[in-house]
């Protein structure tokens, strides 16, 4: 797998191509830049499997990079040491990312679904789809990628009636109807949604609250969906769900 290494600052490039040569033999570096322009150039003539892509590079971003780019055959791993608002726009994409200093065991799980994913494409929809979501001017209701085996769904925030854990899955239940299962954890996604007021009601479910028809008091706590499905509430959490509710 031929990979291309972008980052601002010259140790870090020099550091990740070490864990490279350590972790992943099966990676081949052909090339490795800290400016913009150049790496546009270098993904142009090596035209890489892979890239791995700093996101905040002094007053430009990764970002800037792919939007310079006309086509997107490769995939990407982004490589940051700020949790900030570009990783929430990653995550919504389901892309891979590597927080610095970079771990080497996330560095070799990351590496390994970029080869899957490799085997089984040409085009990289989901960057594209990250770009659109990084250029809307309405955040009020953006979509989530949902990886599922053999295709990935875009899934309007608004849409998602409730998520339910199973195991290390969790399901998507949608407005029409529609059930979803990805091979993530519900504390991924409770993470992800909950600054679009999604409430962890109970250890397996999390809620999209314009949803909740009302609060029945049967098992102690349990809210009614406008679809007619039941969610219960744990214990724990009744008195701040009921507050969050205005019950």
């Amino acid at each position: 797998m031929r990979a291309i290494l972008v980052d601002d600052e010259k140790a870090n490039l020099q550091n990740l191509q070490t864990m490279l040569a350590t972790y992943c033999p099966m990676v081949t570096i052909v090339a490795a830049s800290h400016k913009i322009e150049e790496a546009v150039q270098l993904v142009q003539l090596h035209q890489p499997d892979l890239l791995f892509l700093d996101i905040q590079m002094g007053k430009q971003s990764g970002f800037d990079l792919l939007n310079l780019l006309p086509e997107k055959s490769f995939e990407v791993i982004f490589v940051t040491a700020y949790d900030q608002y570009g990783i929430q726009a990653v995550k919504f994409a389901a892309l891979d990312y590597l927080l610095k200093p970079v771990n080497p065991d996330e560095l070799v799980l990351a590496v390994n679904k970029a080869t899957d994913r490799i085997k089984h494409k040409t085009a990289n929809n989901q960057l594209g789809f990250l770009l659109q979501q990084l250029k809307r001017t309405d955040f009020s209701s953006p979509k989530i990628a949902l990886p599922q085996l053999n295709e990935i769904m875009y899934v309007a925030i608004n849409d998602i009636v409730r998520c339910e854990s199973s195991n290390n899955y969790t399901f998507f239940f949608l407005a029409n109807s529609d059930k979803i299962l990805i091979s993530k954890s519900l504390k991924e996604y409770a993470d992800l949604l909950k600054p679009y007021g999604f409430l962890r009601v109970h250890q397996s479910h999390l809620v999209n609250p314009a949803y909740v028809k009302s609060w029945l008091k049967e098992d102690g706590g349990t809210l009614l969906l406008n679809n007619g499905q039941k969610v219960p509430v744990s214990k724990s959490n009744r008195e701040s769900i009921k507050s969050a509710l205005g019950k």
